[in-house]
């Protein structure tokens, strides 16, 4: 192979390989809950923040499958008989943050309605995952071993 090709060749796989790194790095990364979680304070922030719309028991609101007033879901239960089980951390965790709109905006879906606010500006970072992992400790074994599956995929996805 002539040299000059042989450059061509290198400078373009080398472009390419840019390009794809800055395609990957655009992705956004998945939060991943820290090592260390409060069950206890995630209990008392839960009861504080969330309780009024989810229910004490993390019951939900009644009739949460069905749509409302102006297109809104009702609250629905953290518990097992809810859907938060069936999605990852890193979702739950900027549903949490950023509130629902800003979380279906962010992945396209501007038409999508949500009345859940962000709690970014309420709640640190740790004292979310602390909720979180409150609400997980309150499932069975079981339907706990799924949601780490759903997070492992979800991290699996990620850069």
């Amino acid at each position: 192979m002539k040299p000059v090709i042989l450059i061509a060749n290198v400078v373009v796989l080398a472009g390419f390989a840019l390009v794809v790194n800055g395609l990957l790095a655009a992705r956004p990364s998945v939060p991943v809950q820290p090592q260390v979680v409060d069950i206890g304070t995630g209990k008392i922030l839960y009861a504080k923040n969330c309780a009024s719309c989810h229910g004490v028991r993390l019951e939900g609101q009644k009739d949460w499958r069905k749509e409302g007033a102006g297109g809104l879901f009702p609250a629905p239960p953290h518990d097992e008989t809810g859907h938060t089980w069936h999605h990852g951390d890193g979702l739950l965790f900027t549903y949490t943050k950023y509130g629902g709109k800003a979380t279906f905006a962010a992945r396209g879906l501007e038409n999508i309605k949500s009345g859940m606010p962000g709690f970014g500006q309420v709640l640190s970072d740790q004292e979310i995952w602390d909720i979180l992992a409150f609400i997980k400790s309150t499932w069975s074994e079981r339907v706990r071993e799924l949601q780490v599956m759903r997070t492992k995929a979800e991290q699996s996805n990620s850069p």
